[in-house]
């Protein structure tokens, strides 16, 4: 007498009844998946341009050149917002235009030249501050700024350029360290110009960089 085939009659031509564990790696999977495609399609920088649209709509307030000095360093030095309103003017060193960064999440300082744009900046800002502070940038009552406050104050200039996608602060670093790795610069010198620790932050960088490929076909 033939055996009956495997989800044949005896169980009415069905499989098995699925098991919760079997359900749950599914599960898992599919979430996994969603995260990665996630991550893949929401674009995590700025190019250029759009930091400079950034800074112009920053400027369209009563504190405009604080905030849009705030844009611009942010960018240029890759600064995290807690680096950013932590600043002190015993950092800047106007004279010799060097700027001394020091870096949250146990980063690694470091010195960077100021570029002539950032010097003017940085002198009228001085100039304008009313308060004296020890502090690069300061509130209306003459407090630090705020991580919060730096956020909103993206956000409204976001929102007054015309971008269509949610602009945060952490965006100005990522930016940073993709406009020099399309620039070409090296991993290493990316790396410890944003501090990082271990090189493996650094490296996502030089591997989404167009310019990787840029000789790989010619017509």
């Amino acid at each position: 007498m033939r055996s009956m085939p495997h989800g044949g009659a005896e169980n009415g031509g069905h499989s098995a009844p699925e098991s919760g564990r079997s359900r749950q790696r599914k599960t898992h999977s599919w979430f996994a998946g969603a995260q990665t495609q996630r991550r893949l399609s929401a674009r995590e920088h700025l190019t250029q341009r759009e930091v400079e649209r950034l800074i112009e709509a920053a400027k369209d307030n009563r504190w405009g050149h604080r905030d849009a000095t705030m844009v611009l360093l942010a960018f240029r030095h890759g600064l995290r917002a807690a680096e950013l309103v932590d600043l002190r003017w015993e950092q800047v060193d106007l004279e010799n235009a060097i700027l001394h960064v020091r870096r949250v999440k146990q980063g690694t300082p470091a010195t960077h030249p100021l570029t002539g744009r950032e010097l003017r900046a940085l002198r009228r800002l001085q100039r304008e501050q009313v308060s004296k502070s020890p502090f690069v940038f300061v509130s209306e009552r003459g407090t630090p700024f705020s991580t919060r406050g730096f956020q909103a104050m993206v956000e409204r200039a976001a929102r007054a350029a015309g971008f269509d996608m949610k602009i945060h602060p952490h965006m100005l670093r990522h930016s940073c360290g993709f406009k020099l790795a399309n620039d070409g610069v090296d991993t290493r010198t990316i790396q410890s110009y944003l501090g990082h620790k271990s090189i493996q932050h650094t490296v996502r960088y030089t591997e989404l960089a167009p310019t990787r490929f840029k000789s790989l076909f010619r017509d």
